[in-house]
């Protein structure tokens, strides 16, 4: 889940699961503020949903056993390990029978908490009590959890792509991300923020390259909500929290004062814009001292297109149009600055987006 500014601050949530057999299994929690979260999530159903999105009532979630899952995974072999985060390591499964689907073999991703990991029981709940009731075609579907003793597990849609993180950043990959890839890439994930914005006035707060997954056809899929909190009630216009997040990706506004605004994740999505549009880390220590944090290396270089050329990532190899990388160097701006007062909205960077699918898919790439 990356490197965190502080320690959760979120309530922990209740919820009604169902297990296989159809009995219920409740998790429940005194907490006021747990009540208020989950009483947002409800209300936001009134709201339109964005695009093909649903809010559920309650969870409906496969409540595993420990031991099918060590099955699945051959006991948690190494590997059988694809990702790892704060909360812990992340492998691919296979569960035989028709659990899921109808299908007699479903392919899964399980999380298992380490138990070391200073992440742990309240974001596991959370992730439970919020996607296991938001349904998205760009966001992670989960598709249940264990809780056996000290282990704490969830189990999504295994991703066959991986993360984008590995996709840009890999060492050695000599793979790379055609344009119009990448450009399919943001509007997906915009499309996931602007969903959790606008219908349920839900803040991810750890947006970044390694939490956007990719189905078989690089659909993008949002993931890790552990941090993910209510945005402002009605008539404010933020809410004063603890700050988390990983260093790179959060913005400036909220680490400074702990104010953390519905279009917080607006300026993540511009850092992410610029590591599509780079093939570079948000912060890398290992590049020369000016240049260890991309925004204020190349927010300079992002305001003609001389310049942009000298950045844009080295894999496209000039196969992209410089026009529609320019597009999405302005809008990267847009969302870059360092007040909220001028942000976009989500739905309007994702309106703007796809104006520049639309236009970079009848030109024609020329060198750059």
């Amino acid at each position: 889940m990356g490197v965190c500014y502080g320690t959760p601050d979120f309530p922990t949530p209740s919820f009604t699961g169902y297990l296989k057999s159809g009995m219920k299994l409740t998790i429940s929690s005194s907490s006021s503020s747990a009540a208020s979260n989950s009483h947002d999530l409800v209300g936001a159903r009134d709201n339109q949903a964005f695009g093909d999105g649903e809010i559920l009532a309650a969870p409906n979630l496969t409540v595993f056993s420990f031991a099918e899952l060590k099955e699945a995974t051959k006991n948690f072999r190494a590997d059988a390990q694809v990702g790892e985060g704060g909360f812990g390591y992340v492998y691919k499964g296979v569960l035989h029978g028709k659990q899921l689907s109808e299908r007699t073999k479903t392919i899964i991703a399980v999380k298992r908490l380490d138990q070391s990991s200073a992440q742990g029981y309240r974001e596991w709940l959370r992730e439970i009590e919020f996607l296991g009731r938001l349904s998205h075609p760009n966001l992670a579907k989960l598709l249940g959890y264990c809780r056996e003793g000290e282990d704490l597990v969830l189990v999504y849609e295994f991703m066959p792509k991986g993360s984008l993180n590995n996709h840009l950043f890999r060492k050695g990959s000599t793979a790379h991300l055609p344009w119009d890839v990448r450009l399919k890439i943001a509007i997906g994930a915009a499309r996931g923020l602007a969903f959790l914005h606008s219908s349920c006035n839900m803040i991810h707060r750890n947006f970044k390259t390694s939490n956007i997954l990719l189905d078989a056809s690089y659909t993008a899929r949002l993931t890790d909500f552990g941090l993910m909190r209510s945005g402002p009630p009605e008539g404010e216009s933020h809410v004063s929290t603890r700050v988390m997040g990983t260093m790179g990706y959060a913005a400036p506004e909220y680490v400074m004062t702990g104010h953390l605004y519905l279009k917080s994740d607006v300026y993540s999505f511009g850092v992410v814009s610029l590591e599509i549009l780079t093939g570079l880390r948000a912060f890398d220590l290992n590049r020369p001292k000016k240049q260890h944090n991309l925004v204020t290396w190349v927010r300079p270089l992002l305001s003609s297109k001389r310049k942009l050329k000298t950045i844009v990532g080295s894999r496209l190899e000039d196969n992209y149009c410089i026009d529609s990388a320019f597009q999405i160097a302005q809008l990267a701006l847009k969302c870059l600055q360092k007040t909220p007062k001028g942000w976009p909205s989500m739905i309007e960077v994702v309106e703007e987006l796809e104006s520049v699918e639309a236009a970079s898919a009848n030109r024609i790439p020329r060198d750059a």
